[in-house]
Order: C-alpha cells, then sequence, then structure tokens
C-alpha cells in the first residue's frame, strides 16, 4: 500500500498509471460496442476528415480510425500481457536454475544466458516466423524470449543475494525445500525488482507489435492492429498526413506511458532513489533492433 501511495505521488507514475489504465479501458470497451465496425468498408466515406460521426476521419477504405484504435487496443493488451506471461516463465526459470542449482549448472544457464541476449528481438522473431510464420504468436514469444533473458540476467543477481539472507537460512533450517523457500521467500523479496523489468518488458512488447505488424511479421491485416493500421496508411502520408498521427500517437503514448510506470515503480519500490540525481534514473529501453 505505501508503495502504492508513492507511486501516485510521483509525477510519472500517475502518467503511467492514466495511459495502462485508458487502453485497458479501450480494450475493454472495444469488445462491446465501437462507433463503427472496425471491418466495414464505405467507399463513399474514403479519406473523411475528422468530423462528426467519423471523430478521427476515415482511412483509404472508409473505415473508422477511431473504431479501428479501439479494436486495436485489444491486440496490444493481447500482446503485452502474453509477452509478459512468457518473459515471466523464462526469467523466473532461468533465474532460479543460475542461483539455486549447483555450480555446472549455474554457469551453464549464465552461458546461456550471455548467447540468447545477445539475439535482438527482430531476428529472434524473424527466426520463429520462418518456421510458424508471421502472427501474433510470433510477436509474444519473440518478445517473451528476447526479454525473458533480461528478466532472468537480472533476477539472477537479486535472487543469490536474497538466498544468504537469514529469514532464508531459518527456513531452510527449519526443513522448508528449494522450491518452499523459492515461494515463500526469495520471489515475494525480488518482486519490486521483478515488476519493474516486466513493466518494461510490456512496453517492449507493445514497441515490437507495432514494428513486426508494419514489417508483415505480426497481427495479419485482418486484424485490428496499430502497426498494421499504420503500414495501410503509411503511403497516403504526403496527401492524408493526419490519418498516420493517430495510430502513431497511440503507440508513443502506450510506450511512453507504461516506460514511466516502470520508472515510477522502481523509485516508489526504493525510496532512496528520490535523493539521487534525476539523471542517475533515466532509463533508455531496449527496443526491437
Amino acid at each position: 500500500m505505501n508503495t502504492l501511495k508513492r507511486l501516485w505521488g510521483l509525477g510519472t507514475g500517475r502518467f503511467g498509471l492514466v495511459i495502462v489504465l485508458l487502453v485497458l479501458l479501450a480494450a475493454a470497451v472495444s469488445l462491446v460496442w465501437t462507433p463503427f465496425d472496425p471491418a466495414a468498408v464505405d467507399a463513399r466515406a474514403r479519406w473523411t476528415d475528422p468530423s462528426w460521426p467519423h471523430v478521427l476521419g476515415t482511412d483509404d477504405s472508409g473505415r473508422d480510425i477511431a473504431s479501428l484504435l479501439l479494436a486495436g487496443a485489444r491486440t496490444t493488451v493481447v500482446v503485452a500481457v502474453g509477452a509478459g506471461v512468457v518473459a515471466s516463465v523464462i526469467g523466473i526459470a532461468l533465474g532460479a536454475l543460475g542461483a539455486l542449482t549447483t555450480r555446472w549448472v549455474r554457469e551453464s544457464v549464465s552461458v546461456l544466458v550471455d548467447i540468447l541476449i545477445a539475439f535482438p528481438v527482430l531476428i529472434i522473431a524473424m527466426m520463429i516466423s520462418a518456421v510458424w510464420g508471421g502472427s501474433l504468436f510470433v510477436v509474444i514469444w519473440s518478445v517473451g524470449i528476447g526479454f525473458g533473458v533480461n528478466v532472468a540476467r537480472v533476477t539472477r543477481p537479486e535472487l543469490r543475494r536474497v538466498l544468504h539472507s537469514d529469514f532464508v537460512l531459518a527456513g531452510r533450517a527449519s526443513g522448508l525445500s528449494t522450491w518452499q523457500n523459492l515461494t515463500r521467500h526469495l520471489l515475494p523479496n525480488v518482486a519490486p525488482v521483478f515488476i519493474v523489468q516486466l513493466s518494461w518488458g510490456m512496453a517492449v512488447a507493445v514497441l515490437a507489435e507495432a514494428g513486426l505488424s508494419y514489417l508483415g511479421f505480426g497481427a495479419p491485416v485482418t486484424q485490428p492492429s496499430w502497426g498494421v493500421l499504420l503500414n495501410s496508411l503509411q503511403p497516403y502520408i504526403a496527401v492524408h498526413p493526419l490519418t498516420v498521427v493517430w495510430p502513431g500517437l497511440a503507440i508513443t503514448l502506450t510506450v511512453l506511458g507504461l516506460n514511466l510506470l516502470g520508472d515510477a515503480l522502481r523509485e516508489a519500490a526504493d525510496p532512496t532513489l528520490a535523493e539521487r540525481a534525476p539523471s542517475a534514473r533515466t532509463h533508455v529501453p531496449g527496443v526491437v533492433a
């Protein structure tokens, strides 16, 4: 509760929370209502300027851009949550193997993490798409694998640090198994670091989905997606520049909100950061490339 109060007390935390809640609300609302059918084509309404009832205008097929953005929020949430789940499983598994096992296993996991972390998310996505084809499955797994090794690299030393704490040693002496110690003591104590990494990973997932869908490796053209919409409108940027602004703005604000939320979570979980210089808290996220 104190962490949440500190988070809301930070300007970046409030901004990040508001943006994330707005995206979640848009995705939820689009499940039951959109101003128009996102897939409906109306040749008579092509390239309508922002006005009522098309408040953000229409595209080259007469589709309502506001409806496409609302429906695209669902894709964004699915990718962000799916990639977060995959990254969590991979990161925790590799982190636990690298911290709680025998020396040769720890060293092997360390080498594996170093190898995997050298592959950009885009390369991983292309490798997966070569086998299964371009889809949201590719985006979720490529971002999940790519950021999961980042989570493992950060959580492994934290797990090693907590492993030598008195309460962990006491739990081991009382007969707790390694798994029980991991779930009762180790993971709860590294949760703040893990949650911060997860928020940054979700930001990377949103950016990766947009970039990969733009390149044709992500969502299919029949599925509403901010990246697909940006790709379809890009050829007309010189004639109808405003239409490209809306999906680009949605992607930018969502990624910015998640990154600022991650920074604020880090500061709220560790109040000592408030005493440091602002430059020490600046985070530059790793993106698709």
